[in-house]
């Protein structure tokens, strides 16, 4: 009977041990539905047609998309929306567009800060605007919640299609890029 007690509390110790050493590769996790994991260098890239959309027809500017994702390797990181435009002077946002992540929110009005010239994100007649929105940090490793609120949010199984104007710009990605000192 000591031989078993003494088999089971080494047993115990052992797996103990394991535990508290044994790291959890993020790579190694499953993420449902749209889960995003942070790439090699550190980027995070979250593309509008990945994310769960959802349309207010009554206030489209309060459409949202959703992400989940596994950040590896946390920090502090530049927030950059990337939008398909023919017009690389106004990119013609007519709401601010709202970011959220956990306690922190950014608000800020899209502008063309970068143009991307031959980008093979977009359709040929269009340019892709990368426009700054701020900064997030992530405390810790591990998944988060991302949300995205602007009328440029357009629900694949949505039946609003109009053509207009606003039209010449779409909102096509969220990229967040780490920050180094």
């Amino acid at each position: 009977m000591k031989k078993r007690i003494l088999t089971f509390i080494i047993c115990l110790g052992a797996i103990l041990v394991w535990s508290c050493t044994h790291q959890i590769d993020t790579r190694d996790l499953q993420i449902a539905g749209n889960g995003v994991l942070q790439q090699e260098d550190g980027t995070v890239s979250l593309k509008l047609d990945k994310a769960e959309c959802y349309n207010d027809e009554v206030n489209p500017s309060n459409n949202t998309a959703e992400w989940k994702i596994v950040i590896s390797r946390p920090g502090r990181f530049k927030v950059w929306l990337s939008s398909a435009t023919k017009d690389t002077t106004d990119l013609s946002y007519a709401n601010s567009v709202r970011i959220s992540l956990l306690d922190d929110n950014l608000v800020a009005n899209p502008a063309c800060d970068k143009i991307v010239q031959n980008s093979g994100d977009v359709p040929n007649s269009y340019f892709r605007a990368d426009s700054y929105m701020g900064s997030l940090y992530f405390s810790d490793a591990g998944e988060y919640d991302l949300q995205v609120i602007s009328e440029k949010i357009i629900a694949k199984n949505s039946g609003t299609h109009n053509t207009s104007p606003a039209d010449d710009t779409k909102l096509m990605s969220v990229i967040l890029t780490p920050m180094t000192r």
